[in-house]
């Protein structure tokens, strides 16, 4: 009888430790994530007010009010990767925000637009874009529609920055 409770507690030890140690390993993870966002600026794009200088924190990753027009292709505004479903990447598993991450190519087989620098996320390791995706996944969800994509010469419903290729000319708005 005694050599049975042993077992059973060596059992429940052992189980106890494994559940620390696998917490310790996803909180690490969910921490370097933290970090490689923090370090790659991605709060420039995806918070709103950050371009205006005011940054919200209470939405933080929530989108931008600012998209970036590029000619020929329309205005892009940073969006929402806070897990809300409605309108961040809520729907999204760890394995496909990494792919967006890396490839460019969101779940539904679209681009990401051209302003992410996903060529750059490219060469991210597979650990460092999970661990990134997984810090997304944790991080509060936002319920933030962002503005647009607008296309070329569409109405834009938000503050814009315009990139143009040298030689052109900055016009005013219409």
């Amino acid at each position: 009888m005694r050599g049975s409770f042993r077992a059973a507690r060596a059992v429940a030890c052992t189980f106890a430790m494994g559940m620390f140690v696998s917490a310790h390993a996803a909180d690490a993870s969910v921490e370097r994530g933290k970090y490689l966002v923090t370090l790659a600026g991605c709060s420039d794009c995806h918070t709103p007010g950050n371009f205006l200088g005011k940054p919200d924190m209470a939405q933080f990753l929530g989108g931008s009010d600012v998209a970036f027009e590029i000619p020929g292709l329309g205005a892009f505004a940073g969006a929402n990767i806070t897990p809300d479903r409605q309108t961040g990447i809520g729907n999204w598993n760890v394995e496909q925000i990494v792919t967006a991450l890396k490839t460019g190519r969101r779940p539904d087989g679209r681009m990401l637009a051209p302003i992410m620098p996903w060529r750059d996320f490219a060469f991210l390791s597979k650990k460092d874009a999970t661990a990134i995706a997984k810090f997304l996944k944790s991080i509060p969800a936002v319920k933030h529609q962002v503005a647009g994509p607008f296309a070329p010469g569409a109405t834009v419903t938000s503050f814009m920055f315009r990139v143009l290729p040298p030689g052109q000319t900055a016009a005013m708005g219409k």
